[in-house]
């Protein structure tokens, strides 16, 4: 529905560009007509105009619909083009191009002199339209290139300037403030679904007559699904846009939970458990591009807090609700489905409602498809519409291209076993806290999902950096544009980490050696604050480092690392009560500790030699 209204509103901002640029390529047409027609232009005829220029180095980024600053039209070339036969076939049987003027040089050669006279003295559409293109602002002319199918000019259209009302970019800081919840509220709600059936699984396992490990399936399953789903979520989105997928997901796996809700036992339950979890994945990997499409590199340091905040607290509240759910005499453990699905219902309705489309190429589409609309000229295309990439082969790369870096690049290596270790710490817990507060403490299942709070007070803690980091941001830039540079290295972003990875052996050593009946249990309490603040500053800069080092490939990086670390997680959660029964909670926490403790040198190796790894990868940035 917003997509809807946004779609109108770019159509009204284009007609006024239209409308205000038309009059000064009517200018030009004319102009170029009368000079065409004039007794002195008759040799210019016979020997036209041209001037050759080297070939243009493109360096923009047109996926950000990032286009050649317009000339003022006094230091334009008119550029006179003679391909008749071609203009004829491409020009939808209007004449042939009188005055091209254009952004491009060309070099052509002389057509047979009734041409030219034909060319020179008939006032065309095309020639009109051609002007127009020249004269509206963000619009750049150039050939066709092979890889791109086709050939003649093409109109690129891309956005009019940095200040450009239409890319999200500009938007104001309120409805980029609204968007990035929406999408936080997204990451929320499908982590709460991915935990919420942990916290009644002895109500699940008595009406199922199934063993508990057999239903911890249910949450291990799920999370398989997140992994396989990160593998095709990213190049859908990069061809419909980002709001289709949100929308079109949703549904789905809303559809799926309540399947999985009335399931008539556990091979139903399993079943739909692992095709919503593959419906959910979106978030996962579509929240960081949504949030680079809203935000520049300087404005993400507290942008993506946001999101990753909201992502690691869903985990947390679904064992808080699920608790209270599993406990009460009053409903089913299948509430759990049921009030995913509520609060589900309520987090479409946003998107639907309030989320507007962000991705710049989609953006842009809009715009092209608006321009051949008002100028009924084809020549118009948005960059996406240009490339001869179908959408099976760009589903094809984005399934083989993770697996590639996962075995060739360092940095996707280490940080997905980073992940990895971590997000089992954390997925185990959900089985594990049983042992540790229920059996130790005699807590009921109720406060044993309360306690996952010390958690969500370490992730809020965690943010307190975000104003920090972000200050000496801004001093790393100011020093780096006075030496002539553009933009921070990515090791910058590596700062959460480097303050947070040691808290997280720490907590697991300290958790599970107080878990005594004879220690309080405010001490594993305070040990998981600070497990909650170190896998908060690992992940933002996890994240961020993969975006920034690998830029164009990042969305594959992150598939790769969203894969690892969800299959291992999924399969490492019916590993959980019997580690936990058998070796008991000290040696289990202090295992995983050490784990933990041997990765913590990773953020402060990548710091001091990223630049190094990055130089020799195939795939990473160099500079920066």
């Amino acid at each position: 529905m917003q997509s809807f209204f946004q779609y109108r509103r770019f159509q009204q901002h284009v007609t006024r560009q239209y409308e205000r640029d038309k009059s000064k390529a009517e200018a030009l047409a004319n102009s170029d007509t009368s000079e065409s027609t004039s007794p002195s232009s008759s040799n210019a005829v016979n020997t036209p105009r041209f001037t050759d220029a080297p070939d243009h180095v493109d360096t923009r980024d047109p996926e950000k619909g990032e286009q050649s600053n317009p000339q003022p039209l006094d230091s334009r070339d008119h550029v006179e083009t003679h391909d008749s036969e071609n203009e004829e076939q491409k020009g939808q049987g209007f004449a042939p191009i009188q005055a091209a003027p254009s952004s491009r040089r060309a070099s052509h050669g002389g057509e047979a002199p009734e041409d030219m006279s034909r060319a020179s003295t008939v006032p065309t559409r095309k020639s009109m339209g051609t002007a127009l293109g020249t004269t509206l602002t963000g619009i750049d002319i150039r050939d066709r290139s092979t890889k791109e199918g086709g050939d003649g000019k093409v109109f690129v259209v891309g956005y009019e300037g940095e200040k450009d009302i239409m890319n999200p970019h500009n938007w104001s800081f309120p409805t980029r403030l609204a968007a990035t919840l929406n999408i936080a509220f997204i990451g929320w709600i499908v982590g709460f679904a991915s935990s919420v059936d942990s916290a009644a699984l002895m109500q699940a396992t008595a009406d199922f007559g199934v063993s508990e490990v057999t239903e911890s399936l249910a949450t291990g399953i799920f999370l398989i699904g997140f992994g396989v789903g990160a593998l095709f979520a990213g190049p859908v989105s990069e061809t419909i846009g980002r709001n289709p997928v949100y929308i079109a997901t949703l549904s789905l796996y809303m559809i799926f939970i309540m399947a999985s809700a009335l399931a008539p036992n556990i091979g139903a339950q399993l079943a739909f458990r692992f095709i919503a979890g593959c419906f959910a994945a979106t978030p996962l990997v579509c929240a960081g591009g949504s949030i680079s499409d809203l935000w520049n590199p300087m404005e993400r340091v507290y942008a993506f807090p946001v999101f990753a905040n909201a992502a690691f607290m869903g985990p947390i509240f679904g064992p808080i609700i699920g608790g209270f759910v599993g406990e009460s005499s009053l409903v089913s453990w299948r509430w759990c489905e049921w009030i995913t699905l509520i609060i589900s219902g309520l987090v479409l309705s946003l998107v639907i409602f309030l989320q507007p489309e962000t991705y710049a190429p989609i953006l842009l589409k809009w715009k092209a498809a608006h321009l051949r609309q008002l100028t009924g000229d084809d020549r118009y295309k948005a960059e996406i519409e240009i490339r001869d990439v179908s959408f099976p082969q760009r589903l094809g790369t984005a399934l083989y291209r993770p697996f590639v870096l996962t075995f060739s690049e360092p940095i996707i290596i280490l940080i997905a076993l980073y992940l990895t270790v971590i997000y089992i710490i954390l997925f185990t817990f959900l089985n594990g806290y049983t042992f540790v507060f229920t059996e130790t403490y005699g807590f009921s299942e109720g406060i044993t999902g309360l306690v996952f709070i010390g958690i969500g007070i370490g992730l809020c803690l965690a943010s307190l950096l975000v104003p920090i980091i972000y200050k000496w941001a801004k001093n790393d830039l100011a020093k780096i544009k006075e030496q002539g540079g553009t933009q921070l290295p990515p090791e910058f972003r590596l700062w959460f980490a480097m303050f947070g990875a040691p808290a997280i052996p720490i907590s697991m050593f300290w958790m599970g050696w107080t878990d005594y009946s004879w220690i309080s249990y405010w001490s594993p309490l305070g040990a998981s604050v600070l497990f909650g603040y170190g896998i908060l500053c690992v992940f933002i800069s996890s994240y961020q480092y993969i975006i920034d080092s690998y830029e164009s490939y990042s969305a594959s990086a992150l598939a790769s690392v969203t894969f690892i670390r969800y299959v291992a997680a999924g399969g490492m959660i019916e590993m959980a009560i019997p580690f936990y029964k058998h070796l008991g909670v000290h040696w289990t926490l202090t295992i995983l500790g050490a784990l933990s403790a041997l990765l913590v040198p990773v953020p402060y190796l990548f710091y001091h030699f990223g630049t190094t790894i990055r130089g020799r990868s195939k795939y990473a940035l160099v500079k920066g």
